[in-house]
């Protein structure tokens, strides 16, 4: 408002001393715009030129007393540029955006991420879901992705079991207890694909190849889990977890061979190899040292 008003008495002002020299009035204000811009660069010597809203109100306000035919020698910015300066500031007056609510869900607030990561550190065996049920609980209506969000933020595994052993240390304190299994296939000279049956004790890394066939079925594999469960003999009192995957030849039966040697299976998570890295490595062993013997 101040600006506005200031804006119409210069205009006034100088409207007026131009009905009184209008002869001399265009050579004065030229010159005073051509001081001003030189004024202007001087104080953004290492910088692209920007004009200040004083700038502009001086411009506007001289842009009256030059003839449109010197605008060229004399103007830095043309007449386009005064009226897109006006409709900005029109703009601008009538702009209520800052008052608008932000679209989308809201930020959660400091006071709920702190509830969050004092509860997770307090209770080590709680996941995102049963802290989200204790933030309901409490009045703090949030959803299960918030809290993950926030406790991975924060570095925190949202997992139920932080405070529990990591795969790695749990393989380690097991080695003398688990044995893996799953299936390698080898292509043959005649180009011929066969598939074997292999076991792996994760102690000694004794590698057993239970059976070699072509067509492996979920009673083939079932046979040859008795087969191995006869040649380890007394030895396979010490197992107490089998590793495996999930394939579909992995029938309730070939489970239920090592259960009744209290042996647990355990299956591994989808697209993980490193919860079989292992037998991975060994796997992968046959098959380079198959092929090149081939």
């Amino acid at each position: 408002m101040i600006v506005s008003l200031v804006y119409q008495v210069a205009r006034k002002l100088l409207a007026f001393t131009a009905l009184l020299l209008r002869r001399d009035a265009a050579k004065d204000a030229e010159l005073l715009v051509l001081r001003h811009e030189n004024a202007v660069l001087r104080r953004q010597l290492t910088r692209p030129v920007r004009y200040e809203p004083a700038d502009r109100l001086w411009f506007a306000a001289l842009s009256s007393l030059i003839p449109r035919c010197r605008w060229a020698n004399a103007f830095p910015v043309t007449p386009a540029t005064l009226l897109a300066w006006h409709r900005r500031l029109i703009a601008r007056k009538w702009d209520n955006s800052k008052h608008r609510a932000r679209p989308g869900r809201p930020p959660t607030t400091r006071v709920v991420k702190a509830l969050v990561l004092r509860l997770a550190k307090e209770n080590p065996r709680w996941g995102c879901r049963r802290i989200q049920g204790e933030l309901i609980r409490l009045g703090h209506p949030v959803g299960s992705t918030t809290v993950w969000e926030i406790l991975t933020a924060a570095g925190i595994d949202p997992a139920p079991r932080r405070g529990g052993p990591t795969w790695r240390e749990f393989l380690t304190a097991q080695a003398e207890s688990i044995i893996a299994c799953d299936f390698l296939y080898i292509d043959l000279i005649d180009l011929r694909r066969v598939y074997a049956l292999v076991f792996l004790e994760h102690d000694t890394r004794r590698l057993h190849i239970a059976g070699v066939t072509a067509h492996p079925t979920g009673p083939w594999t079932v046979q040859q889990a008795r087969n191995l469960a006869i040649e380890l003999g007394v030895r396979v009192d010490s197992l107490r977890f089998l590793i495996r995957d999930r394939d579909a030849k992995h029938t309730e039966s070939f489970d239920a061979v090592f259960a009744a040697d209290d042996i647990e299976v355990v299956p591994t998570a989808p697209r993980t190899p490193r919860m079989n890295a292992q037998r991975e490595r060994v796997i992968g062993t046959l098959r380079r040292e198959v092929r090149y013997a081939a």
